[in-house]
């Protein structure tokens, strides 16, 4: 026998599989299916995330919670109907010249510019006003690492949730249930920080206390996708995809994923579990930092054998938080712009402002400062501070779209606003 075929996967393997996840008496998925039924079932759930996810519900919600922000959604959409932020055809022309009608843009391989972390909507909007005044670019998908019950309080959820649709982006929310939520009750802060590797806090019960909270926010609010950490959490977003629960989840950078191997076993699990249609909840997969563009082709070459690469964007790090992630200076775009040309699907994600930059800044990014909550930020007054980061974050992503269509590559920016014809 060749070695290679010893690797053969024997189809009494997948039986045993198969077996365990019909057998009546599995207390895994039972456990899964009682929360399932806890929302009224998977039609139901679909019904009522669909209707919670429509805007017109989302403004009525908010008019009783903020009702300044349905009025700074109402300018936006205006905006937008108007055609008043610059085309993608125009943005063009302002980089390049008369020279970019003759330009052959690489439209299968478009880079989707992504913003980490917009935590606040009057972040948003100030972001939006200025990409408007100046004739800049909005990015086409947002990732968000906000505490949710306080943003579900004062109204962000909704008008986040609300403004994402208006402008046509993805975006990303991040449960309460992530593993700095007291979940491991042996650790603490840096202290313990090496008690966290390996294992990130989704201990004992708490897959299923995630389910339940993805749900929650799921059929009140419409929140199609979250941010995931954790192997068992990861399973149980697969399975409750496959069950027929519309619902979606990217793998954070927290994961780990940092090889080809890694990739491979969660993107064969993601295949194994997806739909008859070959469709899968996993939409967004962080690499882990460390890795360099020869995993990120490898693992392309991956995810194109399974049927995966139109369902999972690579998700790679183009610029981090000055403080507390990375050891600095951290700047991977010149990679991005080489990858770019050879991998689909893939997005350029902004987590920090450019180096020159982030050194000059008294209070520089921090991925720290994510965990505080608004009264701790306003304490300190912070505000100020961190809305000049996220914009530097902002300034950064156009930075990197006009460094793609130098190269002839294209892009991927909020579509409802600058994909026009």
């Amino acid at each position: 026998m060749n070695l290679r075929e010893k690797l053969l996967i024997d189809n009494r393997r997948v039986m045993e599989i198969n077996d365990f996840l019909m057998n009546p008496d599995n207390r895994l998925i039972n456990d899964v299916l009682e929360i399932i039924d806890k929302y009224g079932g998977v039609d139901e759930i679909n019904r009522r995330a669909e209707d919670a996810r429509r805007i017109d519900n989302l403004l009525a919600k908010l008019e009783k919670v903020n009702p300044s922000y349905v009025k700074d959604i109402e300018w936006l959409i205006e905006q937008r109907d108007k055609g008043t932020y610059i085309t993608i055809d125009e943005y063009r022309r302002r980089v390049l010249g008369e020279k970019a009608e003759n330009m052959d843009f690489k439209e299968d391989y478009a880079v989707t510019l992504e913003i980490s972390a917009c935590q606040y909507f009057p972040f948003f909007m100030t972001e939006a006003k200025q990409a408007l005044e100046k004739k800049e670019l909005m990015p086409g998908r947002y990732i968000r690492v906000r505490n949710m019950k306080e943003q579900e309080k004062d109204g962000d959820l909704l008008a986040m949730t609300a403004a994402m649709q208006a402008i046509g982006a993805s975006w990303c929310e991040t449960l309460d249930t992530k593993g700095t939520d007291g979940s491991n009750i042996h650790l603490g802060g840096p202290e313990t920080i090496t008690g966290y590797f390996g294992g990130v806090g989704e201990p004992n019960d708490y897959p299923l206390r995630w389910l339940d909270e993805f749900l929650y926010y799921n059929t009140n609010y419409g929140v199609k996708q979250v941010l995931n950490v954790n192997p068992g959490t990861i399973l149980v977003g697969y399975m409750l995809h496959k069950l027929g629960v519309d619902v979606e989840f990217k793998i954070s950078v927290y994961m780990g994923n940092d090889n080809p191997y890694a990739v491979f076993w969660t993107l064969m699990a993601a295949r194994l579990l997806s739909r008859e249609d070959g469709r899968t909840s996993l939409i967004g997969f962080n690499f882990s930092n460390s890795v360099n563009n020869e995993t990120i082709e490898r693992s392309a070459e991956i995810r194109e054998a399974l049927g995966l690469e139109e369902n999972v964007r690579f998700e790679h790090h183009v610029l981090e938080t000055w403080k507390s992630i990375v050891i600095q200076p951290y700047d991977r775009r010149d990679e991005l712009i080489e990858v770019a040309a050879k991998v689909k699907n893939i997005s350029a994600k902004h987590e920090g402002g450019e180096i020159e930059i982030e050194q000059q800044r008294e209070h520089p990014t921090d991925i720290l400062d994510y965990f505080l909550t608004k009264e701790e930020i306003e304490e300190k007054g912070l505000m100020p501070a961190l809305l000049r980061n996220y914009l530097d974050k902002h300034d950064a992503i156009n930075n990197t779209a006009r460094a793609l269509t130098e190269k002839g590559l294209s892009f991927i920016a909020a579509p409802k606003l600058h994909h026009r014809r």
